[in-house]
Parts: C-alpha cells; structure tokens; sequence
C-alpha cells in the first residue's frame, strides 16, 4: 500500500465510479509502524498528538493517507464533498404500499 496525498483519494473515487465500487476505512493512527512489543520489553512510546489513517481501496488500486489533526476538518469537507458528488447515480427504492397497510393493521 502506497501512502499518497489527499487528492488522490479524490481521484481514485472519481475513476471508480465509472466500472467499479470504492471503499474507505478512517481509524486513530498513533504513528506507530511496528507491532507491540513482548511481554517483558520495553512498551512503544505514547504518542503526543494522534492522526487519522485512511484507506480506500477501488478493485486493485490501493491508497492510504496520513491525515493530521489540524487538517481533519478541511479533509472531510472535501471527502463530504466526494461523496455527494458519486451519489446522484443511486437508484430509488421503490416503497411496497401493502406492506404498509399490513403494518398498521
């Protein structure tokens, strides 16, 4: 997995929305690229300031990004933005109305 900017998630999300489905994971990043260590070993630092790590994966291309915490709120502005812009090709769901009556009654 490849780290990049920001702004590649905004164009791999742009090109899967032609063929193919994208996914995104956001979880706490303490810096840290090692696992934990044994017991009896000295325990990894604590980190003085936590960053988001995001993943997004479209078929076989793979992204992650290191997002600090100054620039969160500037990044899910834009990853909003994303979002609302891929959603007008969604289908309507149709609502049973017998279904609804049964409910009621």
């Amino acid at each position: 997995m490849v780290l990049l900017t920001n702004e590649e998630l905004t164009l791999l999300a742009q090109s899967a929305r032609k063929d193919s489905s994208f996914t995104v994971t956001i979880k706490r990043y303490d810096g840290h690229d090692r696992p934990k260590p044994r017991e009896g070993k000295p325990s990894l630092p604590t980190p003085a300031e936590y960053s988001c790590l995001i993943r997004a994966r479209s078929r076989s291309k793979k992204l992650a990004t290191v997002v600090k915490r100054d620039e969160v709120a500037k990044f899910m502005e834009s990853y909003a933005k994303v979002l609302k812009s891929s959603m007008d090709g969604l289908k309507k769901v149709k609502k049973v109305k017998n279904k609804a009556k049964a409910a009621q009654g």
